[in-house]
């Protein structure tokens, strides 16, 4: 796993459109605004708890995150049902969707009907190192 501590000195401030942009034919009445965005802000809502990490695998593809894709982690959250996490188990790196169970039995998720649930148990070594908030998928 690559990642990296975001750098929130420095802002980049984009111009952002002031209505949502329909995935159809483009509006020609809408104009840009003057109003700009700044990424570090939006996608890092706790710098000191927050690191990027590069995504390796397919598991989670039908939740939208793909290989190369940048993750944003954010290790203040405690996950919740649904939540999609970076754990460590067993000393590997996974990104899967948190469940615990109304047992209390802890299971990883994925996205991906390849690949199979995992259960874990008092014998694995397991942390979570965050809550998956944001994914940067680039096209290009």
């Amino acid at each position: 796993m690559i990642y990296a501590i975001p750098d929130l000195s420095n802002k980049l401030e984009l111009p952002i459109a002031l209505s949502p942009v329909v995935a159809g034919f483009p509006s020609p009445a809408e104009d840009y605004a003057d109003r700009k965005i700044d990424l570090n802000t939006y996608l890092v809502k706790h710098p000191a708890a927050t690191f990027f990490a590069r995504v390796e695998g397919e598991s989670m593809q039908d939740r939208g995150i793909f290989p190369g894709d940048l993750v944003v982690v954010d290790k203040s959250l405690f996950p919740k049902n649904g939540d999609i996490v970076l754990a460590a188990l067993n000393k590997e790196f996974t990104i899967k969707e948190f469940l615990r169970d109304k047992n209390n039995v802890l299971f990883l998720l994925p996205a991906n009907k390849r690949f199979q649930k995992i259960q874990v148990t008092e014998d694995d070594e397991f942390q979570i190192w965050g809550v998956i908030t944001s994914v940067i998928h680039v096209y290009l």
